[in-house]
């Protein structure tokens, strides 16, 4: 008798301890489940051009969107110049980047995705006025200073210049790159250590008005690069992979967010300054930041997005920076996919403060 309840005991002890670690697992699961649905979002202070981040987090839309379908972001203040490292170790996996700065490191590996473009026209070529240089044409066997090799800026120009006839790279190179800081880049062109120089917004709309430079490409005014994106939204290709709905729900707001800045420029400005995501010493500082949003194209796609890489990759195997031997269709696949859920576009109506979606 004593031996029957002793294997009873026994068979229910075991049963206890089995139906617990079994509930363990579960807990372990649902939590490695919960953390890998956070999505985890770039921002930058100070970086006047990711307005679409500022206002998604100011206006709620990155609440509204990760609240519809029951998930968590966060968001992660980082340094632009890191973000290939932070995609790779997983501390971010949304974000928002230069098409053109993007591409090199996306043909080498990097796993991510483009989800929208986002905006036009940030990038602008300066001369000195009454130097040699007054068009492209006569950057022949000059120096042109840039933020990085691998910026935007001289890739954009690569681009240019051989559509023109240059040749852009190897040791018979037409042209010459030259790097310093951003913000130094104005003064290097007015002091002649550079023939002309490439830079972004707000630097670029501060050296107009402050130096007497002459502009000699616009992206944003250029045949071709005007109906391109300069800027867009990415996530990670784990992040599509594991979760496809916070992938989307990130698209849906920044969208939004890009929407409403096309429609409210100097709105956005202002919201910028006043969550402290822009600095300003007065009033003068929310109108200059209104008048660059307002120059830029703010208008979202998916369709412009997608176009503008497949054209960025074929001119950039044609340059020869980028390996001729990869097969853009399959790029284009894992690079800009269709995501469920995600409108081609979205528009603000200012008056109704209401979006609508474009298919």
């Amino acid at each position: 008798m004593k031996l029957k309840k002793f294997v009873a005991l026994l068979t229910a002890v075991s049963m206890i301890t089995g139906l617990s670690t079994a509930c363990g697992k579960n807990n372990g699961g649902n939590k490695n489940k919960k953390e890998a649905q956070v999505v985890k979002i770039l921002n930058n202070k100070e970086s006047l051009c990711l307005a679409p981040v500022h206002i998604a987090i100011i206006n709620g839309y990155f609440d509204e969107e990760f609240k519809k379908i029951g998930q968590e972001y966060k968001i992660v203040t980082s340094n632009l110049d890191t973000i290939t490292e932070q995609i790779t170790s997983g501390e971010i996996n949304a974000g928002y980047g230069l098409t053109g700065t993007l591409m090199q490191p996306i043909s080498n590996g990097l796993a991510i995705s483009f989800v929208t473009g986002l905006h036009r026209g940030c990038t602008k070529f300066y001369a000195k006025n009454g130097s040699a240089v007054k068009s492209l044409e006569d950057l022949k066997g000059k120096t042109i200073g840039v933020a990085s090799l691998s910026d935007s800026a001289p890739i954009q120009l690569k681009r240019k210049l051989y559509s023109l006839g240059f040749t852009v790279n190897g040791d018979k190179a037409d042209i010459q790159f030259v790097t310093y800081a951003m913000t130094d880049l104005p003064t290097a062109l007015d002091n002649g250590a550079v023939d002309a120089i490439g830079i972004h917004d707000p630097v670029a709309y501060n050296a107009e008005k402050n130096y007497d430079f002459i502009k000699i490409l616009d992206i944003g005014e250029d045949e071709v690069f005007s109906k391109e994106y300069c800027c867009q939204a990415y996530v990670s290709q784990e992040l599509i992979k594991n979760n496809p709905e916070g992938a989307a729900a990130y698209t849906r707001a920044i969208q939004k967010a890009a929407a409403f800045v096309q429609e409210e420029p100097e709105e956005a400005a202002r919201l910028q300054v006043e969550k402290g995501y822009m600095p300003s010493e007065s009033n003068d500082d929310v109108v200059r930041y209104g008048e660059i949003l307002a120059s830029l194209d703010y208008d979202p796609s998916i369709e412009a997005g997608r176009d503008t890489f497949t054209r960025s990759f074929e001119d950039l195997q044609k340059t020869g920076d980028l390996d001729k031997s990869l097969d853009i269709d399959d790029f284009t696949k894992r690079v800009y996919p269709t995501l469920d859920g995600v409108p081609n576009s979205v528009t603000y109506d200012k008056n109704t403060k209401e979006f609508k979606e474009v298919k």
